[in-house]
């Protein structure tokens, strides 16, 4: 597509949009009576309109039935997490059976951990990424410490080159074959929190397979975000947050996957819970532990159903757009947002702006990270006075992240303008 920096142009782009009437199902924060330009979908999506409905049918059904409503309300709360496997598993790439929404993203990471990080006296290292989410960091030097290892030891991280931003798949692939003797796990975010980078995990899967070792991502960045396959790259498993791309609200419930070799294997060790017990005995409260033979095998606790009802009004959304249309604009949309920022470095004596976040096919999803080279607190303080709201991380990035659901080609044109304007 030829891009142009015009408002004329973005709104033939938002005209021709076969998703633009997704908009109108979001609130869109307001200011000084206008719609903001709202780029934090990475951080926090927006509210679907129809949440307050979904909510407020279970609440009706808890102050009319009470605990009746476990059998008798609209959606049985008995089995209500039983409705989001059919609308996850498109999102994610996986069979039905292999995902859950169960818990908050790290307890699930633990809990994936207590079955797949299996460490031995030769086979203990965990294989990550350099300055990973620090959720994620915490979660896998406590694990090394519960197995009686070092973490300076066993948590093994692969960094950037010096002067790069991104890691580079061959030095991925090379880290995983130095130390696969004594690999017992490769563990990856999907998506780079701080980047943007989308790391290739399929690759890093096939290789961490042939070294012994099993492997795992945290999708926090990536479920809703970019085209995910996990069954069919083989793999081990994966968990993700509901409150970004998935529009779930702060702090939803969360999601897990296990491949189908694994959820169905119930004699895997695991951190039991009485959810997870097969269903037609769990009332009997019987000793020893039986696990239902799908992913579900891995819950702890009854389903939240309050929270649970706020991601299943989202989901229905995903569902109805579909992730095909939802990718497709997220290429275009991205791709115009690279180009607005391209024309305004063009125009300046000397470069404002480095894009950290990788452009090729695959590397990245909405999120684009900018690197300010000058002027980035007084960059990032105007656009927010302006009604732009982005996010600001350490020592100078502006993260941005136009969300194919709910952002416009307008929205894009209005923050370069924006930032066009205080350079």
């Amino acid at each position: 597509m030829q891009y142009e920096n015009t408002l004329e142009f973005a709104r033939q782009q938002d005209a021709a949009d076969p998703l633009k009437s997704f908009r109108e199902k979001f609130f869109i924060p307001q200011h000084n009576g206008k719609d903001t330009v709202y780029l934090t979908g990475n951080s926090l999506g927006l509210q679907p309109q129809s949440t307050r409905e979904y909510i407020q049918q279970e609440l009706d059904d808890w102050a009319q039935l009470g605990v009746e409503g476990h059998f008798q309300a609209k959606n049985p709360w008995l089995h209500y997490h039983e409705l989001f496997p059919s609308l996850l598993a498109p999102i994610v790439g996986a069979l039905p059976h292999e995902v859950v929404a169960m818990n908050q993203l790290t307890v699930n990471l633990h809990l994936l951990m207590a079955t797949f990080y299996r460490p031995t006296k030769d086979r203990f290292k965990i294989l990550c990424e350099a300055k990973a989410f620090p959720s994620d960091q915490y979660a896998l030097e406590s694990q090394a410490r519960l197995h009686g290892f070092d973490p300076k030891e066993a948590v093994v991280e692969v960094a950037p080159r010096p002067g790069e931003y991104c890691l580079r798949e061959e030095d991925i692939i090379d880290a995983i074959n130095q130390h696969g003797p004594q690999l017992a796990l490769v563990l990856f975010g999907g998506v780079n929190y701080y980047t943007g980078q989308v790391l290739p995990m399929q690759a890093i899967t096939d290789v961490a397979h042939n070294v012994g070792a099993l492997a795992g991502f945290d999708l926090a960045h990536a479920a809703g975000n970019i085209r995910l396959q996990l069954h069919d790259w083989d793999v081990d498993f994966a968990c993700w947050c509901s409150y970004k791309y998935l529009n779930s609200g702060p702090g939803s419930v969360a999601g897990a996957y296990i491949h189908e070799r694994h959820c169905t294997n119930t004699e895997l060790p695991r951190a039991a819970g009485w959810w997870g017990y097969e269903k037609d005995t769990r009332f009997q409260m019987k000793p020893l532990f039986k696990a239902i033979p799908t992913a579900e095998g891995w819950q702890l606790s009854n389903a939240p159903v309050l929270s649970m009802a706020a991601h299943r009004a989202s989901l229905d959304i995903y569902a109805a757009a579909g992730m095909d249309a939802l990718t497709q604009k997220s290429k275009t949309l991205t791709g115009y947002l690279f180009h607005v920022l391209d024309e305004i470095n063009a125009a300046q004596e000397v470069k404002v702006i480095e894009v950290i976040t990788p452009r090729g096919a695959g590397e990245h999803g909405c999120q684009v990270s900018l690197l300010m080279l000058q002027k980035g607190r007084e960059v990032f303080k105007a656009l927010t006075e302006r009604g732009v709201i982005a996010d600001w991380r350490e020592p100078n990035v502006i993260r941005v992240a136009p969300v194919p659901l709910y952002n416009s080609f307008e929205d894009v044109w209005r923050f370069g303008e924006i930032i066009r304007e205080v350079l």
